[in-house]
C-alpha cells in the first residue's frame, strides 16, 4: 500500500493550521481565471467584452445553483436531515460544469450571442479542476472525494488506515493527458470548428467521471446508478449530436485498419 504523504494534509502556517483543500481551491479560481485571460489576449475573440462579461455571469450563477443541487441529490437524506447549511456548503464540480453550460445557454438566448463560447474557457477549466483535484486529493478521507477500498498496487492510505484508490489522482492525471491532447489538436494545421474543443473537453470528462463513479463508495443509489452517473449521461444525451458524430468518426477509423 502506498503511502507518500499523511492525510488529511493540514500544514501549520504562523501557528494555524491551514485547510490545504480551500487554499486550493481559490487558488484553483484564481489561476484558471488569470490564465483565461492570458489566452484571451492571444486570440481574437469574437464575441464582445460586454457580451462575454454577460455570458461569464451566467455560467457563474448557473454553476453554484447547480454544483450545490448535485451534491444534495448524492445522498438527498442525509444532506436533508443536515439542514440549509450542508446544502450551501457541498458542492460538486460536476453540477457546477453542467449549471455554467445551462447558465450560458440561457445568457446568450437573451442576449442573442449566436458565436460559440467555451472553447476558450477550456483550458483554464481543465487547468482549475486539476488545482482542485490535489486540494481533494490532499483532504483524505474527511470529503467524499475519495475511493472505495482495494487491494490494487496503487491503492493508498487516505487517512482512515485502509487501502484506498485514489481517484483523485487518476482524474488529475486524466486531465493532464487532457489538457496536453487539446493543446496539441488547437496546434494542428486543421483545427477543429469553433466550440468544438469545449465539447470535446465535456464528452471526454464526463464519460470519464461517469466510469470513476464505480469506484466511489456511494451509498446512494437510484436503479444502480448515483446521482452524478445520471448527470454525466444526461450531458453526454445534451451533446448526443457530437457523440453520434465521434462513434461515426472512430468506426471509420476502425474500418480502414
Amino acid at each position: 500500500m502506498l503511502s507518500l504523504i499523511f492525510l488529511p494534509y493540514e500544514p501549520i502556517l504562523f501557528g494555524i493550521k491551514v485547510n490545504a483543500h480551500i487554499v486550493l481551491e481559490y487558488l484553483a479560481f484564481f489561476v484558471g481565471f488569470q490564465y483565461y485571460l492570458y489566452l484571451r489576449k492571444r486570440t481574437t475573440d469574437t464575441i464582445s467584452t460586454n457580451n462575454r462579461l454577460s455570458i461569464i455571469i451566467g455560467a457563474v450563477f448557473g454553476a453554484l445553483f447547480f454544483s450545490r443541487l448535485i451534491a444534495f441529490l448524492e445522498n438527498p437524506p442525509l444532506h436533508y436531515s443536515q439542514g440549509i447549511i450542508s446544502f450551501l456548503n457541498n458542492k460538486t464540480i460536476m453540477g457546477g460544469l453542467f449549471g455554467g453550460l445551462l447558465g450560458v445557454e440561457l445568457v446568450k438566448k437573451v442576449i442573442g450571442e449566436k458565436q460559440s463560447s467555451g472553447d476558450l474557457f477550456t483550458l483554464p477549466i481543465i487547468l482549475g479542476i486539476a488545482i482542485g483535484r490535489l486540494g481533494c486529493f490532499l483532504a483524505g478521507t474527511k470529503e467524499f472525494t475519495y475511493g472505495k477500498k482495494t487491494t490494487f498496487y496503487f491503492g493508498m492510505d487516505l487517512g482512515d488506515g485502509l487501502s484506498r484508490h485514489p481517484i483523485a489522482l487518476y482524474e488529475i492525471i486524466f486531465l493532464i493527458g487532457l489538457f496536453f491532447l487539446i493543446t496539441q489538436l488547437q496546434k494542428s494545421t486543421k483545427p477543429l470548428e469553433n466550440g468544438s474543443y469545449f465539447k470535446f473537453f465535456m464528452i471526454s470528462y464526463f464519460s470519464f467521471r461517469f466510469m470513476m463513479e464505480f469506484l466511489k463508495p456511494n451509498t446512494y443509489f437510484l436503479f444502480g446508478l448515483s446521482s452524478i452517473q445520471y448527470l454525466c449521461l444526461l450531458c453526454l444525451l445534451y451533446y448526443y449530436k457530437s457523440v453520434g458524430e465521434a462513434i461515426k468518426y472512430a468506426y471509420k477509423k476502425l474500418y480502414l485498419l
